[in-house]
């Protein structure tokens, strides 16, 4: 769960945006109906199966909206949840629950459906020791919660951002001029405490990654059968990790070949939401 000092400094103009988005200048339908404040309360339901995750980015819509709301909940993220399941009631001005609904429901659905699809690609890899990653595939602006639902679901976050880590890519060695290149004039510029990941495509990229000192050479779109060829080749030289359209589906190929590290963009560009609603909105005195 998010603490107060990362919820103010990065969630938060994160959230208002989503807010403004959905509020140019008014709510109107609820301004019609609520022309003053009254005192509401509202059901959290859970509508299928899954792993609730998102629970105070949620709660914290509703708050900055009206600061006196207040959530009380019977779950907490990271919980497997099942349909028709109450989760939590949320208690405001009715005109803060009606303006804040969709808002919250869309951070909640989609950090749960995230959360959800990882658990279930992460319960392949049981017993491997291999670390389930996410990538930088995620929805702008949405970072910070999608790769948090990937914690939340037993996966691992990969580098947050650029900034983070070195990863030598396709048209990075293209840039260089070669694989060996790339590495030496990243092991030139990069701080000594940043590792040095490249992305190769063949057995010859792999052993030139290997003789340049690559710590972490990702295995990259590659057959079954070559991948096990280059886990051989590297043989303990490197951290190795394989990527490239890796689903729920594929997984179970390549979780045998004695790798460190799967990556998956399909944990945040293919999770759908978890269908979670709010329900049996009433007054309360």
């Amino acid at each position: 769960m998010y603490d107060e000092v990362t919820m103010k400094l990065n969630a938060d103009p994160l959230i208002l945006g989503a807010l403004r988005e959905d509020i140019t200048s008014e709510d109107v339908t609820t301004n019609a109906v609520m022309r003053k404040a009254c005192p509401g309360e509202v059901e959290l339901i859970c509508k299928e199966d899954g792993i609730i995750c998102g629970l105070s980015v949620f709660e914290r819509v509703f708050t900055l909206i009206d600061e006196k709301t207040e959530v009380s909940y019977l779950v907490k993220d990271g919980d497997t949840v099942c349909a028709g399941q109450l989760l939590a009631k949320v208690r405001g001005d009715i005109r803060a629950l009606l303006s804040g609904e969709r808002t919250a429901l869309n951070y909640l659905q989609r950090m749960s459906g995230i959360a959800t699809y990882t658990h279930s690609v992460a319960k392949l890899l049981d017993g491997t020791g291999i670390r389930l990653l996410d990538t930088r595939k995620t929805t702008p602006n949405n970072r910070i919660f999608e790769k948090y639902a990937v914690r939340v679901g037993g996966g691992h976050n990969h580098r947050f951002n650029l900034t983070d880590g070195v990863l030598l890519k396709d048209n990075h060695i293209g840039a260089a001029g070669g694989v060996r290149e790339a590495i030496r004039m990243a092991k030139e510029y990069a701080p000594f405490v940043r590792k040095i990941e490249v992305e190769t495509e063949s057995l010859a990229m792999v052993e030139q990654a290997v003789e340049a000192g690559a710590d972490i050479i990702m295995l990259d779109n590659m057959e079954p059968d070559v991948m096990a060829q280059a886990a051989k080749l590297i043989d303990g030289r490197a951290e190795i990790e394989i990527s490239g359209n890796v689903t729920k589906e594929n997984i179970e190929r390549i979780k045998d070949l004695g790798v460190d590290y799967i990556s998956s963009g399909a944990l945040t560009h293919s999770a759908p939401i978890l269908d979670i609603s709010l329900k049996n909105l009433h007054t309360v005195s």
